[in-house]
């Protein structure tokens, strides 16, 4: 019987990718995103049972919903990869966008895994992937609400992997830097998307996920400057760091 994989934010970017490499490994997949036509487009191109799911994980009664159903069937892989940014000083930002980024970015990819996380337990076998950021390790001026909601994640999701780990759940936190999605339109341009051309892209972090996942990381930071960015930052003061996230947001 092949693996089954559901994957949020699998309309584009990294999830769409994450969607292609996985069929073509053999899994059955359950692709969820607000774009249902996006969606089953790409189920058309997939070699392996894929079923669409249309929704909007901000609305908690549709949310709710489709949680009751996810126990029918085994999930042996759960990613959690909706999340979007947006660029401005926080004063200046508008608030409904943020709300319904942190309803995204944290509530729902909580309440997601508080649903999943039992159905593993109890058959003594899955993983997670919750999709946060380079961004998760420093504070970022400018992005402040964004940075500081992957930053949950990862505090979370490496929280939640130790809980899991003795009944056979393993929980990866993956941290990708700038890669080229839709992720930059939606945040607005910025100079870590100005040399577009020499950034990983979706399915280069697609590629790496499932590597990683093999490897049983816990937390998984593609590209080897990502790493060593990550290594600096947590040697440095915490206002040096942000201060060079401020100058690198700010161009």
């Amino acid at each position: 019987m092949a693996k089954r994989a559901i994957i949020t934010g699998a309309s584009s970017g990294i999830g769409r990718a994450l969607a292609i490499e996985l069929s073509q490994e053999g899994w059955d997949l359950v692709l969820v995103a607000r774009r249902k036509e996006q969606l089953e487009e790409l189920a058309k191109t997939l070699s392996t049972q894929t079923e669409v799911v249309s929704l909007d994980l901000t609305d908690r009664n549709a949310l709710d919903s489709w949680i009751e159903t996810l126990s029918a069937k085994p999930i042996d892989l759960f990613v959690n990869n909706a999340g979007f940014g947006d660029q401005a000083l926080f004063i200046e930002s508008n608030w409904e966008k943020l709300d319904s980024m942190i309803e995204l970015n944290i509530r729902a990819l909580t309440r997601l895994c508080r649903a999943v996380a039992p159905l593993m337990v109890k058959q003594g076998s899955g993983a997670i992937v919750n999709v946060a950021s380079t961004a998760a390790f420093m504070p970022g001026p400018l992005m402040a609400v964004y940075f500081a909601t992957k930053a949950y994640v990862l505090s979370f999701s490496e929280a939640l992997h130790n809980e899991l780990a003795a009944h056979g759940v393993h929980v990866m936190t993956l941290c990708p830097g700038a890669t080229r999605t839709e992720f930059a339109d939606r945040a607005g341009n910025h100079a870590l998307f100005k040399k577009e051309k020499s950034l990983p892209t979706a399915q280069d972090v697609a590629r790496f996920t499932i590597e990683s996942l093999n490897k049983r990381r816990v937390v998984a930071i593609e590209g080897r400057l990502n790493r060593f960015m990550v290594f600096l930052v947590r040697l440095m003061p915490r206002t040096t760091a942000t201060n060079i996230a401020r100058r690198v947001l700010d161009k």
